[in-house]
């Protein structure tokens, strides 16, 4: 599994300009980091103007299954096993068959989506599917990455039935303190 294709423009000054109007406010400069990471963190609804979009190339089936499962602020687009369009019988196909899967998400989709497929709950391949998506947003939206995290560190405790028990361990606390740096800091 791979990732072919991503696509992001920066779109910052478009993001803080609905912003300052959400204040009766016109325009506002260029956001710093510190800026971004506010308003990413905020969850406000100009983050949803941040849009993605990147292909998984061959995915296995099922773990292209649990990444459709999410509906709010994505798009997908999943390599069809139409037996009249592939000419394999699609009923003989594994779960483990190999597909092509596109989405489009903004930033708010992709913070939600963390939230369950960074979790150590979630199998193994669908983290590290998502993880390629995590670390392809690192490298033109940091501030964003750093807010793309599981639900433990989002939450700050575990809300699973059955927990993976990392929410009593160290790393837990050192990446929980990493996630809250500058929650509170003011300009």
């Amino acid at each position: 599994m791979y990732i072919d294709s991503f696509q992001h423009e920066d779109n910052w000054q478009d993001i803080k300009d609905a912003a300052m109007n959400t204040i009766g406010k016109t325009t506002g400069k260029y956001p710093d980091a510190q800026w971004k990471r506010r308003l990413i963190l905020s969850e406000h609804s100009p983050i949803r103007r941040m849009k993605f979009y990147w292909r998984w190339r061959d995915l296995k089936s099922w773990v292209s299954v649990h990444m459709v499962r999410h509906k709010i602020g994505i798009e997908h687009w999943v390599s069809t096993q139409r037996s009249d369009r592939t000419g394999i019988n699609r009923d003989e196909l594994p779960q483990g068959a190999l597909v092509s899967h596109a989405c489009e998400a903004d930033a708010q989709a992709l913070i939600n989506i963390s939230r369950k497929r960074l979790c150590s709950c979630a199998s193994k391949e669908t983290r590290e599917a998502w993880q390629l998506v995590k670390e392809e947003i690192e490298k033109t939206e940091p501030e964003l990455a750093s807010c793309m995290v599981k639900e433990c560190i989002y939450r700050g405790f575990c809300p699973e039935m059955f927990s993976c028990g990392y929410y009593k361990t160290k790393e837990f606390e050192n990446e929980l303190a990493k996630y809250r740096e500058g929650v509170n800091d003011r300009e």
